[in-house]
């Protein structure tokens, strides 16, 4: 396994991200404003990723998709799947557990306007593939939007041509994992109705087939 790109909460390695994250401190002393570590099982079978933390969000509380709009419909289905034991993510202390999933950003730290740049997605990809190096034979990666598919990609060492972005289509990596994708489920996304609640629904009926296939071979 890859220890030395492991998570580095104290990462500063892009500057126009640590200036950005000194002058929101600065603005939000309450903020956590630094890099946001993964969250949820250790080893587990569905790894969620989204883009980055957002500024009154996962910036602030220190969690990914807490405290976030964009929080609101993926913890909603995860409860509903039984991947959480509670349907809202509030703050770090409010009792959510993870079951079988964990959560994580394609740039672990906020960027200016919500849009990282191609290098910083890049000089942080080194931690998602350290992640992506915990996953087991079969489990599931959900791409939340195409950057963090882009960035599932370049992370298992594919070109970003492997494999085309779709809402609910699925790639087989050759890594022996599953790539599924989703429209984001930020604010943009739900209120224009690109991404529904029956269409998110969707995405996670095709997570727990493919996670039963997987146990019934286990099985045999």
């Amino acid at each position: 396994m890859n220890t030395t790109n492991k998570f580095d909460p104290n990462c500063r390695k892009c500057q126009r991200l640590d200036d950005f994250l000194v002058q929101v401190k600065r603005n939000h002393p309450g903020y956590h404003a630094r890099p946001v570590a993964p969250f949820g099982d250790d080893h587990p079978d569905l790894l969620v990723v989204g883009l980055a933390p957002g500024l009154h969000g996962a910036n602030a509380t220190g969690r990914p998709f807490t405290g976030d709009y964009a929080g609101i419909l993926l913890y909603k289905m995860l409860h509903r799947f039984g991947f959480s034991n509670r349907p809202d993510a509030k703050a770090p202390d409010d009792g959510l557990v993870l079951k079988n999933c964990r959560i994580t950003n394609a740039v672990k730290c906020l960027p200016p306007q919500n849009k990282p740049t191609g290098a910083e997605i890049n000089t942080c990809n080194a931690f998602l593939a350290a992640e992506l190096e915990h996953l087991a034979q079969g489990s599931i990666i959900l791409a939340l939007g195409s950057i963090a598919h882009q960035a599932i990609l370049k992370a298992s060492g594919l070109k970003l041509n492997a494999a085309a972005f779709g809402h609910n289509r699925l790639h087989v990596l050759p890594t022996g994992h599953y790539l599924l994708d989703s429209y984001h489920t930020s604010r943009y996304n739900i209120q224009t109705r690109r991404l529904t609640e029956a269409m998110f629904e969707a995405v996670f009926h095709n997570i727990v087939t493919l996670l039963e296939k997987k146990r019934r071979l286990m099985v045999q």
